[in-house]
């Protein structure tokens, strides 16, 4: 399977790709079908930690380095600092709510039921993601960090169901919400795709994009959701394990 992939054409490949680790949010859920109690917040913190430094690896090796490799400094900068304020914009505009860190964005809270506000911020979070893979697909490292992501979006899919069900809503909706949150990224992965496939100079710039983009995501929204309650030092010790993890898995995929 994973052979089969990596021979497909690059445009094709980065959206396959992107809709498998999109799907993989969905797994993250799938326990709290047979465990029908409430998952203690420091297992969704280390969680969350650990897909924090897998996402930090990712971005670093698969994208950072490429974009770099391909087209130098200008590119990477450049495309860094439109990924950043790219998601910092949409961030501050989109009336979003975090289970966590409360109420963002422009716009009523009362107009809008909290469960999509947290729709939306999942939205905001995910893009990037699958923005990141479908781009991948035209890079060496497109399966690791399409695994790398996916890999992320398991933890990520069993806080979001988690934080569902302690809302009040019910475990079956919980998990499929989580799932569902997942396939934005295909979304990201078709529009990275392609666009790299229409304009391929701009693929150094488009990699250093998702990557600014996903570390505004990672220092703004996964890493703050860890600390927001006591178990901060224990989820920085799981973001650097996640990183270890994440740099061992880029040598052996490699």
């Amino acid at each position: 399977m994973i052979n089969y992939i990596a021979n497909l054409e690059p445009v094709y490949k980065g959206i396959i790709l992107s809709i498998l680790a999109g799907a993989a949010t969905g797994l993250g859920g799938l326990p709290l079908l047979f465990i029908r109690r409430k998952i203690p917040d420091l297992i969704i913190d280390i969680s969350l930690g650990i897909a924090a430094g897998i996402m930090l690896a990712a971005t670093a090796f698969s994208l950072v380095v490429p974009s770099l490799e391909i087209g130098g400094i200008l590119p990477m900068t450049v495309g860094m600092i439109l990924g950043m304020v790219f998601v910092d914009y949409m961030d501050k505009v989109i009336p979003h709510d975090h289970f966590v860190k409360g109420h963002e964005g422009r716009g009523d809270i009362n107009k809008v039921r909290r469960i999509w506000l947290f729709v939306i911020a999942i939205i905001i979070h995910n893009f990037p993601e699958g923005l990141a893979v479908g781009v991948g697909g035209f890079s060496k490292d497109a399966v690791t960090l399409a695994f790398a992501i996916g890999t992320q979006n398991i933890p990520e899919g069993l806080a979001v169901a988690a934080a569902l069900i302690s809302a009040g809503y019910g475990v079956g909706y919980s998990v499929w919400t989580a799932f569902l949150s997942g396939l934005i990224e295909p979304v990201g992965g078709i529009i990275g795709a392609l666009l790299i496939s229409i304009a391929q100079p701009i693929l150094p710039y488009a990699m250093a994009f998702a990557a600014g983009a996903m570390l505004f995501v990672i220092s703004d929204e996964v890493i703050p959701e860890t600390h927001a309650g006591n178990n901060q030092r224990i989820a920085t010790y799981a973001i650097v394990i996640g990183f270890i993890i994440m740099t061992i898995l880029d040598n052996v995929l490699g």
